[in-house]
């Protein structure tokens, strides 16, 4: 790869699928799409800036098989996709920055979807791009403008306020060299490419996703009677009690005539089992992340969401279909005793900004009732 190359780090569908809208109004130079390929016909390409995507591997099934059906599109697309195990066992976080070293010091540009990743976090000290782009992932990239802005260490939300580990302090070397590589200074651009009501810090650019490229290569859906609920995983990553969410679920899905719920890729196998039976719900997983399942369709009148990433993407995903996308909120007594104090205001924050930005409704889950005003 020349210098002028552009090197594309990801560990998630959605990642990928952001690097995918940023090409599509930002494009490099890319190879001939492969004979056969579909086109999502982006605009014109300047020549000299090849990307290269390398898919970290996760650990996760689902994640995994996402991850590799978005590669799939994305080399349908024409660009380079590298696919990398980097937690395949002991070793392999030394092997896998040896192997991208050289690409990571002749990269021009490099693009990321998760700051907060160790191994982003042990990767991106290696290069020496002029050019940063940071892609969303998902509702962190709101907290991560935040903390980057304070100079603050870069922990996920849900993991703020509990006592660091000795893996957290063997790692806050690397931390603190990405956290400075990601701020705008002398000789170095910084840009973010976000759906997301993110307030980058002074000197970082900030370029609007709009999801053209996604709009542009599926759809218009067919749209079906029925209302649709979205899941989360905020059970799994021990904010929300399950018990309670399995109520509010099951609310829903009786005051709104529910009759599919789209499962988060984290959520585990026995919850979904469980809001099988006990609300009639017809379990989806999808293949690809939810914007492009629903944009592809078929896909309720209706969507009914919590606190999550798609009150923000899926409008612009699903803009002048006539689809209605309603967020309920997530009620203080439904969190855990180990939820992060800060768990309630941020969920909060990203349902509010969702009805202000894009004008949705609410809907709410109490104990007997689930009212749409």
């Amino acid at each position: 790869m020349g210098d002028s190359g552009t090197l594309a780090l990801v560990e998630s569908p959605v990642q990928l699928l952001n690097v995918l809208e940023w090409a599509h109004v930002h494009p490099p130079a890319v190879p001939t799409p492969r004979p056969g390929a579909a086109s999502a016909a982006p605009g014109p390409a300047a020549p000299g800036r090849q990307l290269t995507v390398v898919a970290l591997a996760p650990r996760d099934p689902m994640t995994r098989g996402q991850l590799r059906r978005m590669a799939e599109l994305a080399m349908d697309e024409g660009i380079v996709v590298r696919w990398c195990e980097a937690r395949s066992g002991r070793g392999s976080l030394l092997r896998t920055a040896a192997e991208l070293t050289p690409a990571l010091r002749s990269a021009g540009r490099v693009v990321l979807g998760d700051p907060f990743s160790r191994l982003v976090q042990v990767l991106l000290p290696l290069t020496r791009a002029r050019e940063i782009i940071v892609v969303d992932d998902g509702t962190a990239t709101m907290e991560f403008t935040e903390l980057l802005t304070k100079g603050a260490r870069l922990v996920r939300w849900h993991r703020s306020g509990r006592r660091p580990s000795p893996a957290d302090a063997a790692f806050g070397v690397f931390a603190s060299a990405a956290r400075r590589r990601l701020t705008p200074g002398r000789g170095r651009q910084v840009e973010l490419f976000s759906s997301m009501p993110a307030t980058p810090p002074s000197g970082m650019a900030l370029r609007a996703n709009r999801f053209a490229w996604t709009r542009a290569r599926f759809g218009p859906p067919t749209i079906s009677s029925g209302t649709d609920i979205v899941g989360t995983s905020l059970v799994e990553t021990g904010v929300v009690d399950l018990e309670r969410y399995l109520t509010a679920v099951g609310i829903l899905a009786t005051s709104h005539g529910a009759t599919r719920y789209f499962a988060h890729r984290r959520e585990s196998v026995d919850k979904l089992h469980r809001l099988s039976v006990e609300t009639g719900l017809e379990i989806v997983r999808p293949d690809l992340p939810l914007e492009l399942v629903a944009r592809r369709g078929p896909i309720g009148h209706t969507i009914l969401s919590f606190p999550s990433t798609v009150v923000h993407t899926l409008p612009l995903a699903l803009e002048g279909t006539g689809v209605k996308i309603q967020v309920c909120d997530v009620d203080p007594e439904w969190l855990t005793d180990s939820a992060s104090p800060r768990a309630q205001s941020f969920l909060s924050g990203i349902t509010g900004t969702a009805r202000d930005l894009h004008g949705l409704a609410s809907v709410v889950s109490g104990q007997a009732t689930a009212i749409a005003p």
